[in-house]
């Protein structure tokens, strides 16, 4: 099939189209700027340029597909302010991909990110978070997967807090990139807060697998690690920059540092066994052996 791909070129959308290729399907990027389309091009995808503001260019691109698979977002969490502008303008994109899908029964697929439930796992049965600083999202994606009532094969693939590839992502790419600025390896709380995690390429399958085989109004996990301790990563972490490891203040991790000391581990279970779904690819703790010092 023809896969209309936004956020193509990231870290999870880059493996996204290595695996829809890889398995015959054609893909059509969207690309923001030159640099971004050479990357795509690079990789055996067709490119069209815009960004998730060029409501039209969707419209274009999803009518010229089979179906679209959604993984663009503008990750600016240095202010509330910023993540509000970001949740608006996806939310306006997901609404204009669905309307464009509208009574085609042609696939929907879009990103989301795993719920934290108090006191356990959370699993593809709990709801998306819809308060607090990204509850927007949470609602856009409600709104994509009721969609199924109106001829869209709708599903949404949560993400983990860390999606991985050679040490890099997520919220331990985070903590990493922390370090190397502030001469510390540090963890909010004391650390034994678990985070669910997941490599890239895993991602990436189970991508494929819903564009493919989901049934409408439906949410998977693409939860490889069910949840390690934030304490285990900083040390990981700390080792490897050859850093101490030490616990900080949590206001230190800005906007999101509320969220770093939440226990959020999240089950996949229904996912693999529904969609066949086997994450093959090395664990977070494994991955972050890639760190260069």
């Amino acid at each position: 099939m023809h896969v209309f791909v936004t956020g193509g070129t990231g870290l999870v959308g880059s493996a996204v189209i290595a695996e829809l290729l890889t398995n015959g399907h054609t893909v059509l990027a969207l690309a923001r700027s030159d640099a971004s389309a050479r990357t795509a091009e690079q990789a055996g995808a067709e490119t069209i340029r815009g960004d998730l503001a060029d409501l039209d260019v969707l419209r274009t691109a999803a009518a010229r597909a089979d179906g679209v698979i959604h993984l663009a977002f503008n990750h600016n969490f240095s202010t509330a302010e910023a993540v509000g502008l970001a949740v608006a303008e996806e939310t306006a994109a997901l609404a204009t991909l669905g309307e464009a899908l509208a009574g085609s029964d042609r696939p929907l697929v879009t990103v989301a990110g795993t719920p934290y439930v108090p006191g356990r796992p959370s699993t593809e049965f709990d709801p998306a978070p819809t308060e607090g600083l990204v509850g927007g999202r949470g609602l856009a994606v409600e709104a994509t997967l009721a969609l199924a009532s109106r001829g869209v094969r709708s599903s949404a693939v949560r993400l983990p807090r860390t999606v991985h590839h050679h040490g890099n992502g997520g919220f331990a790419g985070m903590l990493t990139g922390i370090a190397r600025s502030t001469g510390v390896s540090g963890y909010p709380g004391d650390g034994s807060q678990r985070w669910p995690a997941v490599h890239a390429r895993d991602a990436a399958t189970l991508f494929r697998l819903a564009f493919e085989n989901a049934p409408a109004g439906t949410a998977w996990h693409a939860v490889a690690d069910e949840g390690v301790a934030v304490l285990d990563i900083a040390t990981v972490i700390g080792r490897r920059l050859g850093l101490p490891v030490q616990p900080v203040a949590t206001e230190s991790f800005g906007p999101l540092g509320a969220v770093f000391a939440i226990d959020q581990p999240a089950s996949s279970t229904h996912t693999r066994e529904t969609l066949d779904w086997k994450p093959i690819h090395p664990s977070l703790l494994e991955d972050l052996e890639n760190i260069k010092p």
